[in-house]
């Protein structure tokens, strides 16, 4: 199993969702999150005054897969991600050895 973590903009969640739900992935955690990367920020002017906006708004999404639809998953986050402009985000792919789902007691595969 892989546990796939994305960063994207916030208005790409539900692109990304649809994404998903095509390639039969069928649940997904999702966490608002405030954030930069490379491109620091920015200024914005409130009152005739100006401020840095160091944390720009960004969503998390955490989705469990079995390896086999693994890569799907990636390029179906990056495809619905994308704009092609600085910010887009980042996915995450790590390994989860094991999964428990508390109500049926059902093991790893069977969990997610």
């Amino acid at each position: 199993m892989k546990k796939i973590e994305a960063i994207i903009k916030p208005f790409k969640l539900d692109e990304v969702k649809e994404a998903l739900h095509e390639i039969g992935v069928s649940g997904i955690t999702v966490l608002e999150a405030k954030g930069f990367g490379r491109q620091k920020g920015h200024t914005e002017l409130y009152r005739g005054a100006e401020y840095v906006v160091d944390f720009l708004p960004k969503v998390k999404l955490e989705v469990i897969v079995p390896d086999a639809i693994a890569e799907r998953t990636v390029e179906a986050i990056a495809g619905a991600a994308q704009t092609g402009r600085i910010g887009d985000g980042k996915i995450f792919v790590s390994t989860i050895d094991s999964a428990l789902r508390i109500r049926t007691g059902e093991k790893d595969d069977d969990a997610i």
